[in-house]
């Protein structure tokens, strides 16, 4: 015969499993990439005209950013429209993660 769960047990077993489901991705968002030497000279020394912007494609905005500010340095105009978490543009606070399509103007 299956069991029967009340409500309330129920919930503080997903609540734990989304607990360590956090606890997981800030240990994992906490390690340093790793990369070879190599690809950071690489990095370093690619030309500015190959289109080639500062900013990754996922964003997290820093203290002191607005999505003007954010728009210019990465080259996307467009970053309410492609962030529908973002409901108005004085929403944007530290450790905001934004999607990130640079435009490019040809």
């Amino acid at each position: 015969m299956a069991r029967v769960y009340s409500s309330t047990t129920l919930a503080e077993t997903h609540s734990w499993r989304y607990s360590l489901f956090l606890v997981l991705m800030l240990l994992l968002s906490c390690c340093e990439s790793f990369t070879t030497k190599n690809e950071r000279v690489v990095k370093r020394t690619q030309p500015k005209d190959t289109g080639y912007m500062p900013c990754d494609e996922i964003y997290v905005v820093s203290e002191g950013e607005t999505l003007h500010t954010i728009g210019e340095k990465c080259g996307d105009p467009y970053i309410v429209e492609e962030n529908p978490h973002i409901h108005h543009p004085d929403d944007v606070f530290p450790g905001l993660v934004i999607k990130i399509t640079p435009f490019k103007n040809k």
